[in-house]
């Protein structure tokens, strides 16, 4: 098999041979030296390196490393552990380039969230390998999907093995986005024959006859979202003729009372806007050969003060369930703009507060 990518440990940058541990990608720093990689194909490294080497630039100013490229060489110098991240992280984007993906900012900040966050039982390389792993894509009409987070890696096998997902955490961590691709994917497949979208109409009860309009201009508003997933995966003749045709149903949750739900793939999103009855009843629905999403973010709930929460009460009813898996994204998982992971983490800090001083003056 053709070497890819060589990472070489130097003394004293005299002799680059080879070892088998060098293969491995498990090299040290141990002496402070430079650790250093090779690439076996030079029309990639303008892709790896990014325009006027902004992916460069972009790891060391995440990790605190050193990158100097000479030829078809790239050295990595710094802290034994950040070299280390960096080492993996360039490795995993050099492979997607290798399978013809694109590499960006997102991608970038992909591999480094992945390998900071590497499980104890995984190395940084093993972590980062979701970023281009085959078995974890998610194939749609328009893109190629890969976890970007070790929640989004535990979500998408979840997604894959089974029939009901309760994806739980903060905004921005792709938990309705990756499940509508999911969904698209197995349409296309012929795994499904339909999808069907839902979510709370009006987060405080459901309550359209004030709104102004006709049926659908009034749900509109509370589904764009879904929508929204819907066209980043389809082109838009695709979406109408599929909306059209009955093959994808986009619907308030009050519509799905009484039906059975079979050969679908169903999205229930904003459920923690559910009450614990409209939980049931959503849940309920799930037919022969069916799937089921259910996505929400329990720090955003808005019920009317002292309404339970479906989602909090099914959290806690259906967690040792066979056939159900949770999957809880937290601030790490956020996937968009850094500044929404440190607005994420600063509510939830707030919050934390807010709860200790309750318990401490009683309540």
């Amino acid at each position: 098999m053709q070497r890819q990518c060589v990472i070489e440990q130097c003394d004293n940058h005299k002799d680059f041979s080879l070892s088998s541990d060098s293969l491995s990608g498990t090299t040290t720093d141990r002496k402070g030296e430079p650790t250093f990689l090779q690439f076996d194909d030079n029309s990639l490294l303008p892709l790896l390196y990014g325009e006027h080497d902004q992916n460069l630039l972009r790891i060391e100013q995440q990790l605190g490393v050193s990158l100097a490229s000479r030829g078809n060489r790239l050295a990595i110098s710094g802290p034994a552990d950040s070299v280390a991240v960096a080492n993996a992280a360039l490795t995993a984007l050099y492979e997607r380039l290798r399978k013809g993906l694109e590499v960006g900012d997102g991608e970038v900040d992909a591999v480094i969230r992945m390998a900071v966050q590497a499980p104890s039982q995984e190395s940084e390389h093993q972590a980062v390998a979701a970023v281009h792993s085959d078995e974890l894509a998610i194939a749609t009409r328009k893109r190629r999907l890969t976890p970007r987070s070790p929640g989004q890696k535990a979500y998408v096998q979840a997604l894959r093995s089974h029939e009901m997902v309760f994806g739980i955490g903060p905004a921005g961590t792709g938990k309705t986005y990756l499940a509508a691709a999911m969904a698209v994917s197995m349409l296309m497949e012929g795994a499904v024959e339909r999808i069907i979208l839902s979510r709370p109409a009006v987060e405080a009860g459901e309550r359209l006859g004030f709104l102004p309009g006709d049926l659908n201009e009034k749900v509109d508003p509370y589904l764009r979202p879904l929508y929204d997933a819907l066209y980043d995966m389809l082109p838009a003749n695709q979406v109408a003729s599929r909306l059209s045709n009955g093959e994808i149903e986009v619907a308030p949750l009050a519509f799905m009372r009484g039906r059975t739900l079979t050969n679908a793939f169903i999205i229930l999103d904003e459920a923690q806007n559910t009450t614990p009855v409209q939980m049931k009843m959503a849940l309920t629905r799930l037919g022969e050969n069916s799937r089921m999403v259910i996505t929400g973010d329990l720090s955003q709930i808005d019920l009317p003060k002292g309404a339970p929460s479906g989602l909090r009460e099914a959290s806690g009813i259906l967690a040792d369930m066979e056939g159900v898996a949770f999957v809880q994204f937290t601030a790490a998982d956020v996937v968009r703009h850094s500044l929404v992971t440190r607005i994420v983490r600063a509510y939830a800090a707030y919050d934390a507060s807010r709860s200790g001083e309750g318990d401490l003056f009683g309540r």
